[in-house]
């Protein structure tokens, strides 16, 4: 005869137990692996990571990668490292080639042509491979960070300034002065001679905004500080598919009122019309002049509330964790930094999913 004890630890479990779902209704939250869904990845400098490295991503779920490549990276390097993160179930979502950020590409002057081209034979390469895209950004002579800081919670984070850089790092980075009439035509030019590359290779430009963003740095001005600037570089590209957004949340945090458009507004427009086709998933203390760079949980920004929105227009591409504060013990990679933003950022998706639908 079952004991009391049995029979109440029976009942509470029938309690606790979900309830089946009604005949005939179909499940409505998507799997995290599902293509519709958002692609949970990371940021990878490819060519100092071990195998060891690859494993650690692949025990923590992460299906997809960005790949830091060389500006000399080959399509045969790029194919074996394609089979390489194969072993590991991992496929590359977006690559970054250098070339671009030569100054002489974005200052508009000397080799240009040979370096643009450079770049346009990586987006051929990435065509061919099945990479759908490629991400860069536009500011040359750029100060990312001020200092290096321990959060009040005790790990180490960049940390940025604008009193300590106009004071102690400022100084003109090239022979003169550029204005941004001058950089918007260097972007202008890269534009009209990559787009046509990236369109035929079926293959996506994800542009970063400044970060942080400030209108001028180190004698350059810089053009991606606000919403204006996403729309004359639109405009640019014009009805193309291939020009979209790498959208840093971060980035745009450390803006706050003075972006145009708050990260809600940015992802309702861009996102709404297909146009961000990567995202930044990173968290900061506050708005400019003064900030540091923290764990998605411990900034400013509501990041769950960044999830769902992402999800509510139906944003698939890869969320990355950006830039992963440094916890005790942690290097190279960051494992266990790493692990929190991944384990948390899977959190809110999945949570967003039961929301968004």
């Amino acid at each position: 005869m079952p004991t009391r004890r049995c029979l109440l630890q029976s009942a509470l479990l029938r309690t606790l137990a979900p309830s089946p779902a009604p005949a005939g209704r179909k499940r409505t939250v998507i799997d995290e692996y599902d293509p519709s869904n958002i692609k949970l990845s990371h940021r990878m400098p490819i060519r100092s990571m071990t195998d060891e490295d690859l494993l650690f991503l692949q025990q923590i779920g992460i299906r997809w990668c960005r790949i830091e490549f060389d500006s000399d990276a080959t399509y045969e390097f790029i194919k074996a490292t394609q089979d390489r993160l194969a072993r590991f179930q991992m496929r590359i979502y977006s690559g970054v080639h250098y070339a671009y950020r030569h100054a002489d590409v974005q200052l508009g002057r000397g080799k240009r042509d040979e370096l643009i081209e450079t770049y346009c034979t990586f987006l051929r390469d990435c065509g061919r491979l099945g990479i759908p895209v490629s991400n860069y950004d536009w500011h040359p002579a750029n100060t990312y960070t001020t200092a290096e800081v321990l959060s009040p919670r005790g790990y180490k984070a960049r940390q940025f300034d604008l009193a300590d850089f106009r004071a102690k790092v400022e100084k003109q980075a090239f022979e003169r002065e550029y204005s941004a009439e001058d950089i918007w035509g260097a972007y202008t030019y890269f534009m009209k001679a990559v787009l046509p590359a990236a369109e035929k290779a079926n293959v996506k430009l994800a542009l970063h905004p400044d970060d942080p963003p400030v209108a001028k740095m180190n004698g350059v001005a810089k053009l991606f500080v606000n919403y204006e600037g996403y729309r004359r570089a639109e405009q640019i590209a014009g009805a193309s598919k291939s020009w979209g957004l790498t959208f840093c949340v971060g980035t745009w945090s450390e803006g706050g009122g003075k972006m145009g458009k708050n990260v809600f507004e940015m992802i309702a427009d861009f996102g709404g019309r297909g146009k961000i086709f990567d995202v930044h998933f990173r968290n900061v203390s506050g708005a400019m002049p003064h900030f540091v760079e923290t764990f998605p949980d411990d900034g400013y920004m509501n990041m769950y509330e960044v999830m769902k929105a992402l999800r509510k227009v139906r944003f698939n591409g890869a969320a990355v964790p950006d830039h992963v504060p440094q916890l005790a013990g942690d290097r190279g990679i960051r494992r266990a930094g790493t692990a929190y933003c991944i384990a948390y950022m899977r959190s809110l998706l999945r949570r967003a999913n039961e929301e968004a639908g």
